[in-house]
């Protein structure tokens, strides 16, 4: 039998398309993560470390909007992949307070500790209203180095032969990439983590570091219409949605998409978790 479409019969489907776009968007994709795995090219990379893996996080968000308990089971599932190293780019929470740092180190109780360590830096919400705040982000520090994270300010830390860095979040107000960057060569293995992909185009010496830089911040755009990019993003260069980037001077971008929101919801840009096997380039 030959239905008619009429213009109810439209209308109605329109809708009911639309409310099942809505309730994607909304109560399903945000928590629909996805783990991307990828090799990660390092220049004199030890042979220990070959075939290694470093895994990355990023934009938890804990706070009233972001369910812990899903935050949690991210954790778990990030554990059982068994990374040998963790790295965390910064945006832990939001809406700083006590109650908040003491959530997020609940959250981070579910992540088995991996081998080789976990490493972080902060990003601008971690610094509390107006990322200005440096009291509540000194508390997320301790409290997290209590929980067995080592947050790396304009610092770095050698890994078995691996030089660890982290930038200090672009927006907060201890961002001195100068304190560390400069040291960097050619030549010795590395990684750089910084929260906020925009800065990789500041203007500051980065030596002469050829090699992988770790971001996040954007969460992808959170809503991406297919084959168009993200309508917003909270970077001054639109070409930094998520995945990899190549910066044409021997450095690579990744940026992670987050596994929270700031709102809840996300549209074909799902939460990620991302799993680099190290490899000598």
């Amino acid at each position: 039998m030959k239905i008619r479409l009429t213009r109810r019969r439209f209308v109605l489907g329109l809708g009911a398309a639309a409310l099942g776009v809505g309730v994607w968007t909304w109560r399903i994709e945000p928590h629909l993560v996805t783990v991307v795995q990828r090799e990660m090219p390092v220049h004199n990379l030890p042979p220990e470390l070959d075939g290694k893996t470093l895994a990355q996080v990023s934009d938890l968000h804990v706070c009233p909007r972001v369910d812990s308990d899903y935050l949690s089971a991210c954790l778990r599932e990030l554990s059982a992949l068994q990374p040998d190293l963790v790295a965390v780019t910064g945006d832990f929470m939001s809406q700083a307070s006590s109650e908040r740092i003491e959530e997020v180190a609940r959250v981070f109780e579910s992540l088995a500790a991996p081998p080789l360590g976990t490493f972080a830096v902060l990003g601008n919400h971690d610094y509390g209203e107006r990322w200005s705040d440096s009291r509540i982000a000194d508390r997320l520090v301790r409290r997290l180095t209590d929980a067995g994270v080592t947050v790396l300010r304009n610092t770095s830390q050698v890994v078995a032969g691996l030089r660890l860095v982290g930038v200090d979040d672009k927006w907060g107000p201890n961002f001195r990439p100068a304190a560390v960057l400069p040291t960097l060569t050619a030549d010795e293995p590395a990684v750089v983590l910084c929260h906020n992909p925009d800065a990789v185009d500041s203007p500051v010496d980065w030596g002469r570091y050829q090699g992988w830089i770790l971001s996040g911040h954007t969460h992808g755009g959170q809503c991406k219409p297919p084959f168009l990019a993200p309508p917003l993003l909270p970077v001054s260069n639109q070409r930094y949605t998520s995945g990899a980037f190549d910066l044409g001077d021997g450095r690579s971008l990744y940026i992670n998409r987050g596994l929270g929101h700031l709102l809840r919801v996300r549209f074909n840009v799902r939460p990620e978790i991302t799993v680099f096997r190290l490899v000598k380039a």
